[in-house]
């Protein structure tokens, strides 16, 4: 998954990979396969990223042109997101079992994550927020409004 707005941002500040990859704490090569999109960031890192530059994961997600939220607070809270996504899976009418259906995994992954016990991928943040509208900064604690997306 390939986010054409890290690289963007990257090159605005005038940094190089090097210099985002000692941000992040790991490798220049683990930061290009991010960028160039052969491998995803995680979720972790993604935080990280976004921290560093103040802006939203939405922004990188492409889901809001606005770079940052004028109430985004830098730490996510994983409580709150376990709360969040099993709250927007039951508002859509959705099971476990149909969210597992439509990631392609089994739904009892699907229920580690509802249960605080995994922290979802970045693919599969990506995928809900894109499948039911909502934002990723709003489901990750870091922002209360707005949930939905336009």
């Amino acid at each position: 998954m390939k986010f054409d707005r890290m690289l963007e941002l990257r090159e605005e500040n005038n940094l190089l990979q090097k210099d985002i990859a000692s941000i992040l704490n790991i490798s220049v090569g683990t930061y290009a396969m991010n960028e160039e999109g052969h491998d995803t960031i995680t979720l972790k890192n993604l935080i990280k990223f976004c921290d560093y530059f103040n802006i939203s994961i939405d922004f990188i997600f492409g889901f809001a042109n606005d770079r940052k939220y004028e109430n985004s607070q830098l730490n996510f809270n994983p409580e709150v997101l376990r709360l969040r996504i099993k709250e927007v899976r039951k508002e859509n009418k959705y099971t476990q079992v149909m969210i597992g259906i439509f990631l392609n995994i089994d739904h009892s992954v699907w229920c580690r994550y509802e249960q605080g016990k995994t922290i979802i991928p970045t693919t599969f943040l990506y995928e809900f927020c894109n499948k039911f509208s909502v934002s990723a900064d709003y489901l990750l604690g870091k922002i209360d409004s707005p949930k939905y997306l336009k």
